[in-house]
């Protein structure tokens, strides 16, 4: 039996009159909602906010003078910094966030609106509380009319706690920082004392031909009597162009209304899809004699199938999902991130080729759905069930409560084709008979159930609960080949055993850490072998049994990994694709000793978004345009070996063809072949002369030259020497901070790349370093890369800093830097 889902889905937006008022929100916030004509009409509140520190009850608020307080813009988190520190734990408890506003006498209604609080929240206004919510990651509405006075200065209050809560997931237990604050927007919002609180649009028979669209509306009457109005439908076409419109009449009575209505058919739809992003938008008007209320929402047509045990397909097409994860994190942020880095990541995920991302572990920004929307991403959307197992009835209730917040919230995104339970949720309980199966499948079939009665348009799906496997209409199991478990040239064989076992089979999560600049002559092999001893001449193999332990987490290796498993995916026509672990490096409490403490080190970009040696890979397979060449590896400048030694040389490139170039001498143009492993056949054995080495990449496309990449590197004639010290050198960056770069070297001062252990980095004097990044150069607790680590130094006053480098073998290294 097949799944197949039809399904229409858009994005709902309000009419934005105004934004960040420059100067605060009195004056400004009046002109914005009268330019508005008091319908349906939003403030951006972002500005000029006060945060308080201090977990205590409101009562104890007045013991606080306003030098306590701290002035912020939000989105805001009070764990930005202090998650990555190098000191265990992060604060979870309680603070405050102030604001004040006046807003004009025009009535209506006033509704606050917070895009996400982590994890709990109350609101006051003007000293009595307004409303609140339980649970981080979604949006929700606290109406403020009947505590707001026009023409007064209005005091907003807002309690925040994201204190480790069993009964609130995810579990602490999950492996990424549970960040606490207001990490995202809020808005003031004013509608007539009618307004359409809510609105869904569903699809019929969708198909190249036509399609059908059902629009259901909830409409909130505030006044006390019931009033006759106008329901007014216009479908807007991606050109501008009015191509369908419909009328009816209704009664509202007072209090919630619901009314459903079936738009007239629409004649070859221009369909939704990741190569050509169609969105329509549909106009609501509710209209009567005294008022006038009004919504929109951005809507795509299209339908989805995964065949049992096959491929996935879109609008009747077969499409391999070539998909990544998304943590919401950014390097000195923590989730706190304002609109512009969202999008940015999902248009580094765009341009890396992707066509489907899934959103982990949690609900993301409400602009990561409007991104995914316009640039043509299918998501996977995980309510944030994450470990811990299950509870008890207070669990139960905020689970459910927030999944249906969740679907409700957004319903409307072209871009979401599943609904996931959750992940790894049986791991780790935290309540007594917790991890019971039995109970858990009926709880996960109650979910399941759920999901379908509120959107029966799309699918649901779950990762890593095996006993329950059956229950979502698609699975994913763990596969994790060459890292966690297993080496990775049986990949092939674990996807193909896992497409037989499960019906709808979609796999989430491969891949592996690497730390960023750490390279090695002989990574691991596919087999699972690497020698004893990298420089030694010998060919004496051992056998890694499992490389997340035992392996050196070098880009050598994650590229070998990564360029199999493309190959293996992109050549699997029975496949419906899978996601890399995940796009970008991410913060978490579970991993103290990595290479950088607490960082998650899978992503292909490093934590502020550079890209990694890996994202090149992904790259060179899953796009066309524009064209490009890179030359493993541009961190890469300092390499060691014998005479005469060959080594071999990848080029990662979407072009047809790729020549190669060494010190002005061609070695030969090969053709692309994603069989011919590595690099898709664009790889070269080049003996490097001793000393400097230039490599030059040229890729053509349809036989004319279309990308060039350079490369520049130092060959090293022998083995490296010992260990002996960490030299320290210095340059100025375009910001006007300083690079500090240490390097391991031996008693001649040369490289010793064989060095990786951790390197603590301190300062005395004038201005600091820039910590707890968790990146490559922000980070003053860091293991070495292949003998070289970095950070960044931010001047001071007038002065000379001394900028020291310890390690457990070296202590003493420094350097010096006046600052005029």
């Amino acid at each position: 039996m097949k799944l197949k889902f039809i399904i229409i889905a858009g994005l709902v937006l309000m009419g934005l009159f105004g934004c960040i008022p420059p100067g605060g929100p009195g004056e400004d916030l009046v002109q914005n909602i009268n330019n508005g004509q008091g319908i349906s009409s939003s403030v951006l509140l972002n500005n000029d906010w006060s945060y308080l520190e201090q977990a205590v009850e409101y009562e104890d608020l007045n013991q606080y003078i306003s030098s306590d307080w701290e002035q912020i813009d939000l989105p805001h988190t009070w764990n930005a910094l202090d998650a990555t520190d190098n000191n265990p734990g992060y604060r979870r408890s309680s603070g405050w966030y102030k604001k004040h506003l006046s807003i004009p006498g025009i009535g209506g209604r006033w509704n606050l609106h917070f895009e996400g609080v982590n994890i709990s929240s109350r609101v006051y206004v003007n000293g009595v509380e307004a409303g609140g919510h339980v649970g981080g990651y979604i949006g929700f509405d606290v109406d403020v009319t009947d505590h707001l006075v026009p023409g007064k200065t209005n005091e907003i209050l807002v309690w925040v706690d994201n204190s480790v809560d069993p009964n609130i997931i995810p579990s602490q237990k999950s492996d990424f920082f549970i960040f606490g604050g207001i990490t995202r927007d809020v808005w003031l919002n004013h509608t007539d004392d009618i307004a359409i609180r809510q609105m869904h649009v569903t699809p019929k028979n969708v198909s190249h031909a036509s399609a059908q669209t059902s629009v259901a509306l909830e409409v909130l009457n505030h006044l006390d009597l019931a009033k006759t109005a106008t329901i007014s439908y216009n479908l807007i076409d991606p050109q501008g162009d009015t191509v369908l419109t419909s009328q009816i009449s209704t009664q509202l009575e007072t209090g919630p209304n619901h009314i459903s209505h079936d738009l007239p058919g629409l004649n070859t739809p221009l369909l939704w899809s990741p190569e050509s992003p169609a969105l329509y938008q549909l106009h609501v008007s509710v209209v009567g004699v005294v008022f006038k209320a009004q919504k929109e929402a951005r809507i795509g047509y299209r339908w989805f199938e995964f065949k049992e045990h096959g491929p996935f397909l879109l609008n009747g097409e077969r499409l391999l999902l070539r998909g990544t994860h998304r943590h919401e994190e950014w390097a000195g942020l923590g989730n706190a991130l304002p609109d512009s880095l969202h999008r940015k990541d999902i248009e580094m995920i765009k341009e890396m080729g992707a066509n489907f991302v899934r959103l982990a572990h949690y609900p993301q920004d409400p602009e990561v759905y409007r991104a995914c929307d316009e640039l043509g991403l299918l998501v996977w959307d995980e309510l944030p069930w994450c470990r811990g197992g299950m509870g008890g009835d207070e669990w139960k209730a905020n689970t459910e409560r927030l999944f249906r917040e969740q679907i409700a919230q957004n319903y409307n995104h072209p871009s979401i084709i599943l609904w996931s339970v959750g992940n790894e949720l049986y791991w780790q309980p935290d309540f007594e008979g917790g991890g019971d199966i039995d109970k858990l499948k009926a709880y996960v079939s109650h979910l399941n159930d759920l999901a379908h009665e509120l959107d029966p348009s799309r699918l649901t799906t779950m990762r890593k609960f095996y006993d329950g496997a059956e229950i979502t209409d698609v699975f994913s199991p763990s596969i994790w080949a060459g890292w966690y478990s297993g080496v990775y040239k049986t990949f092939q064989q674990a996807i193909e055993k896992s497409n037989k076992k499960y019906k709808h089979f979609f796999h989430m999560e491969y891949g592996g850490s690497s730390h960023v600049g750490r390279h090695t002559e002989n990574p691991i092999t596919g087999e699972g072998f690497v020698k004893a001893d990298e420089w030694d001449e010998k060919p004496n193999m051992i056998n890694v049994k499992k490389v997340s332990q035992s392996g050196d987490w070098s880009e050598s290796y994650i590229v070998d990994l990564f360029d199999w498993h493309l190959r293996v995916s992109e050549s699997a026509d029975w496949l419906s694709g899978n996601a890399q672990w995940a796009f970008k490096d991410f913060g978490t409490p579970l991993r103290p000793e990595n290479a950088i403490p607490y960082i998650n080190q899978k992503g292909l970009v490093d934590r502020e978004g550079k890209p990694k040696d890996a994202y090149y890979v992904f790259k060179s397979y899953w796009t066309k345009n524009p064209s490009f060449c890179y030359i493993e590896s541009h961190t890469w400048k300092e390499r060691f070996g014998q005479p005469d030694e060959s080594r071999e040389i990848s080029v990662f490139s979407n072009c047809d063809e790729v020549e190669l170039i060494h010190n002005g001498q061609a070695l030969g143009r090969k053709q692309r072949d994603i069989q011919d492993y590595p690099a898709s056949g664009f790889h070269w054995d080049v003996v490097f002369t001793e000393g400097q080495n230039q490599l030059e990449a040229i890729g053509y496309s349809q036989g004319t030259e279309a990308s060039r990449d350079t490369h520049e590197l130092r060959y090293n004639i022998g083995r490296p020497g010992k260990p002996e010290d960490v030299s320290l050198s210095s340059i100025r960056l375009p910001n006007g901070n300083y690079l500090i770069q240490a390097k391991v070297v031996d008693k001649q001062g040369e490289l010793c790349p064989q060095y990786n252990q951790r390197v603590y980095f301190d300062v005395n004097g004038p201005g600091d370093l820039l910590r707890y990044q968790g990146t490559p150069t922000g980070s003053d607790v860091i293991e070495f890369a292949s003998g070289k680590a970095a950070i960044e130094f931010i001047p001071g006053d007038a002065g000379i800093t001394t900028i020291e480098a310890r390690t457990q073998d070296f202590k003493g290294s420094y350097t010096r830097i006046t600052t005029p």
